[in-house]
């Protein structure tokens, strides 16, 4: 990963045209349901460290997802197909995602177009957009800070590392705390 040319962009016209960002480039592990709630649950893993970051998202961003990591085709464009479709025919080019916040429990993320343009949207429609055009996923290390998490027992396989981690943590885990 070039950490050197991860940063923040301005908008053109302001005195400050980059800020160079802290980022760990993310893989997508995939879709895992937390019971009893069946709450879906995204879990993306730094590529070259060993923090996971868990993101509690909806049912339809999850089937987006999975159907994108299977290589499921559907007969219609889904909104994300749509989103991509959307993306080449205006002529524009998504470079990068990333995760930038998490508040009160909530992540935040920004699609990172050319020309220094950025548009937040939710880390579930934004890594769904991400596998469909592929481009790579990156998160803040102050967001990694907060709510990643060093799975034990490097001997086992990720499903195995997932399922403990499901145990052991709820939504509330990753709400912020005045202090």
């Amino acid at each position: 990963m070039d950490k050197g040319r991860l940063g923040r962009w301005f908008a053109p016209g302001s005195r400050k045209r980059w800020e160079a960002d802290s980022m760990s480039e993310m893989r997508v592990i995939g879709i895992r349901v937390e019971q009893p709630q069946n709450q879906p649950v995204l879990l993306l893993k730094e590529t070259d460290g060993d923090r996971y970051l868990p993101i509690w998202i909806g049912q339809p961003e999850a089937t987006a997802i999975v159907l994108e990591q299977q290589g499921v085709e559907p007969a219609r464009p889904l909104t994300h197909d749509l989103i991509k479709n959307l993306i080449t025919a205006l002529g524009h080019t998504l470079r990068e995602v990333r995760i930038v916040d998490l508040q009160e429990g909530t992540f935040y993320a920004d699609l990172v177009f050319e020309d220094d343009l950025r548009i937040s949207a939710r880390p579930s429609d934004s890594v769904a957009i991400a596998l469909r055009v592929g481009v790579p996923i990156y998160a803040e290390e102050a967001v990694l800070d907060e709510a990643g998490l060093v799975m034990p027992d490097e001997r086992e396989d990720e499903v195995e590392k997932f399922k403990e981690f499901l145990e052991s943590v709820s939504p509330d885990d990753f709400k912020a705390t005045d202090g």
